[in-house]
């Protein structure tokens, strides 16, 4: 059975004899991407929990903090579905009940790519992070590659900080269609979604230059950034050959959507 906790009193009685704990953070609005981390989660054999906690520090004055989608008890349905041993729902007085006072800087990565167009944003998702990872006496924890950029802070912290947790990145899941898997989608209007296609589209050649012909094409399509990046998201040097990272953010209608590829140069 789940059990729904909202303090970190609650989820420490739960999981007080665990030898390990398997954390999947989200901010729910839950879709089959998420799922996937669920259920990668649960064959490490630990207790898995899932956070839904809608974070305020990773969102800047104006963008969609109020109106990002809340979908709470559909959510627990769907975790108590995949046999969840813990959703931890904590309140925002909770995670911060002094304020913001203390937050973790994302070092120069932090102000490249979404960290360019959302420059305190990965400051707070390091934040919440970390402190999610203390609250639940995390052992491993499991992202999605579709925020790339998102994983690579993340392990970056982990290093940084000598944090005793196995960060897990898993592969991005999509719609037939190929669009990613996002909670933002819901926004998209039928009209929208078919435009946002040519994101995956662009993706899938492989190279920089013909998914900038593809990009620049598109309708209704506001192209944020298109980058080729090492796997670590460095830059390039000129003579490189090897594994890289093809990854794209641009607004369709009023919703700003990112995607990624591994690619090989």
């Amino acid at each position: 059975m789940t059990r729904l906790t909202k303090t970190p009193a609650e989820l420490k009685e739960l999981l007080v004899r665990a030898p390990g704990v398997s954390l999947v953070p989200t901010m729910g609005a839950l879709h089959s991407g998420h799922i996937s981390l669920v259920r990668e989660a649960k064959k490490l054999g630990n207790p898995v929990v899932v956070s839904i906690f809608v974070n305020p520090l990773q969102f800047a004055p104006g963008e969609d903090l109020d109106a990002y989608p809340r979908t709470f008890d559909e959510d627990l349905a769907k975790l108590e579905a995949e046999g969840v041993d813990a959703v931890f729902a904590p309140s925002v007085s909770t995670m911060y009940p002094h304020g913001p006072r203390t937050t973790i800087h994302p070092g120069p990565l932090g102000s490249v790519l979404e960290g360019k167009t959302r420059p305190t944003h990965f400051a707070g998702v390091l934040t919440v992070v970390a402190k999610l990872f203390c609250l639940t006496g995390a052992t491993d924890a499991f992202f999605g590659e579709k925020d790339y950029q998102q994983l690579a802070l993340i392990r970056q912290m982990v290093e940084d900080l000598h944090l005793p947790v196995r960060v897990h990145g898993c592969p991005i899941v999509r719609e037939e269609s190929g669009l990613a898997l996002s909670s933002r989608n819901r926004y998209l209007s039928e009209e929208e979604r078919e435009a946002a296609l040519v994101l995956s589209r662009a993706l899938a050649t492989g190279s920089y230059e013909e998914a900038s012909l593809l990009l620049d094409a598109a309708p209704n399509v506001a192209l944020d950034y298109l980058a080729v990046t090492t796997p670590e998201l460095g830059e390039l040097p000129a003579d490189y050959r090897g594994p890289a990272r093809l990854l794209v953010a641009a607004k369709v209608g009023t919703t700003r959507l990112i995607d990624n590829v591994a690619i090989e140069i």
